[in-house]
């Protein structure tokens, strides 16, 4: 990954949220490797057939989330780590900005 950029991790529901120069690029869920994606880049996913991450809330709700599972050859071929990567990192890149939360004030008394 070094062509790329930095890439760092931060733990993220039992998993790891990765990071390629501060843009969330993937997330390891489940021991599974699943890449940012976009309308963009939908055409390459489908065509691998790779399905979206999607998770089970607790009141039994199916939340879709805009990742793919990674193919199978990314564990083994550094260069299809690397193309698949680039991929994903170009839909983070394109996609919005999420606002800054804000923190809620004490009420002061």
């Amino acid at each position: 990954m070094a062509p790329i950029g930095t890439v760092t991790r931060k733990r993220l529901f039992g998993g790891a949220a990765l990071y390629c120069d501060g843009l969330t690029f993937a997330i390891i869920a489940f021991d599974v490797l699943w890449f940012k994606a976009d309308a963009q880049s939908a055409a390459a996913w489908d065509a691998i057939d790779a399905p979206l991450f999607t998770v089970t809330r607790d009141n039994g709700r199916v939340q879709s989330l805009p990742y793919r599972r990674a193919p199978d050859d990314v564990y083994d071929d550094p260069e299809a780590l690397r193309d698949w990567a680039m991929l994903a990192l170009e839909a983070a890149r394109r996609a919005p900005p999420k606002p800054a939360l804000r923190r809620k004030r004490a009420a002061r008394g």
